[in-house]
């Protein structure tokens, strides 16, 4: 029967797969649709993370049933060059990902700071401090699990304390999450569209989930192990997913209503929000916004860098010291950032919309090897996707 102290001993995996549902890009992806289109595009939010928590729940029932992540299916199943084509486009989706990430968590640094450490300082500051997961994981994968929920737990605080600040329109929020269209929508708020999708289901993450659930010992032997743990991280992921969403929303309408102005929608971003926050606002609201953008940043580079890990070890099987592998992933990532926040300062926030389009474009690349491999009987078994794939998830 169902336990409760079975669901916690499986409680983590799908919170730390959860912040990449939060991360900056996201944020910023959410104030913008709210800005430029109001309510009118948080069903395109609510969709894209039901899409996304049934692409979650087959990258966990991957790792469940073969013991392996992703990245390593695909090297085993796949030759060469296409194994190598998938590899270099998630790691240009993590690089785009991680872009957004240490960009977030350096403005959120210079708007606490009042603008005293510049954004470049803010994406070094931010790129050696990452470095702190690995202590926290050499301490125990609880320990990390902790600071990703207290983060989570952060963010959720301070966008919900702004929304029943704002007070958004509650029918309107029910408008747009249950009305599928977007009357009046310009070229601006169709961009929107497309980059939430890109900001909510990320590749790389779809990658991660499956290498986090492998943290929790699971007997292959017996089929009703697998289905157990399968139950119990479909009902984690759900519950994580679900509050991610929530928190998305409570930005999108905080935006919604704060810029029903259209004239200010100009300053829809995540560099520039925190200034008109403040002449709105106060100096409360602001510092309120700019905790919950770190919190958002620092948790997402620090999963960000858990997902290059697990994504060139399937891929290259590289079996280094776990310090050389951080350095590795941290270096591809943070070089490609550190010279688009010094060469790119007042361009940032376009940027940020595309490379939310970017994440969109890359989807088919983990999209596809996810469907293929769990549709596969010869590598799944009795687990393998039935005809409706929803149907399979033990509820």
């Amino acid at each position: 029967g169902f336990s409760f102290k079975k669901l916690w001993a499986f409680t983590g995996p799908g919170f730390l797969m959860s912040i990449a549902y939060l991360d900056p890009g996201n944020i910023e992806s959410d104030l913008q649709s709210g800005a430029i289109a109001n309510y009118k595009l948080l069903w395109v939010l609510m969709w894209s993370t039901v899409m996304g928590l049934v692409l979650q729940l087959l990258a966990a029932r991957l790792g469940c049933v073969t013991g392996m992540n992703l990245g390593e299916v695909c090297r085993v199943e796949y030759p060469r060059v296409p194994r190598i084509i998938l590899w270099i486009m998630v790691e240009i989706a993590i690089i785009g990902s991680d872009i957004q990430e240490v960009i977030g968590s350096a403005i959120a640094i210079n708007l606490l700071s009042n603008k005293t450490v510049p954004i470049w300082a803010g994406v070094l500051i931010t790129g050696v401090d990452t470095f702190t997961f690995l202590f926290l994981e050499s301490a125990g994968l609880r320990k990390l699990e902790a600071l990703f929920g207290a983060l989570i737990t952060t963010m959720a605080a301070t966008f919900l304390y702004m929304y029943i600040t704002v007070k958004p329109n509650q029918g309107d929020i029910l408008i747009g999450l249950w009305f599928p269209w977007c009357s009046d929508c310009n070229k601006e708020a169709i961009q929107q569209m497309v980059g939430i999708v890109g900001a909510v289901i990320m590749p790389h993450n779809i990658y991660l989930h499956s290498a986090l659930v492998l943290s929790r010992e699971i007997d292959r032997s017996d089929k009703k192990y697998i289905k157990e743990a399968n139950l119990y991280y479909s009902i984690e992921s759900a519950i994580a997913l679900f509050l991610s969403f929530l928190i998305n929303l409570f930005v999108v309408a905080t935006f919604a209503a704060a810029f029903s102005d259209k004239s200010d929608a100009d300053d829809a971003s995540l560099r520039n929000a925190g200034d008109w926050i403040y002449d709105k606002y106060g100096f409360g609201m602001k510092i309120i916004w700019g905790i919950g953008i770190l919190a958002a940043g620092q948790s997402s580079t620090m999963t960000g860098t858990y997902a290059g890990q697990f994504v060139m070890q399937g891929f290259l099987n590289i079996k280094w010291a776990k310090w050389k592998r951080v350095l590795l992933t941290r270096t591809i990532a943070i070089l490609p950032t550190i010279v688009v926040a010094t060469a790119a300062t007042d361009h940032l926030d376009d940027m940020s919309s595309w490379l939310n389009v970017l994440q969109s474009v890359q989807l088919p690349f983990a999209l596809l090897p996810i469907l293929h491999f769990t549709s596969n009987h010869r590598i799944m078994g009795d687990f393998e996707n039935g005809r409706y794939v929803l149907s399979e998830f033990d509820w």
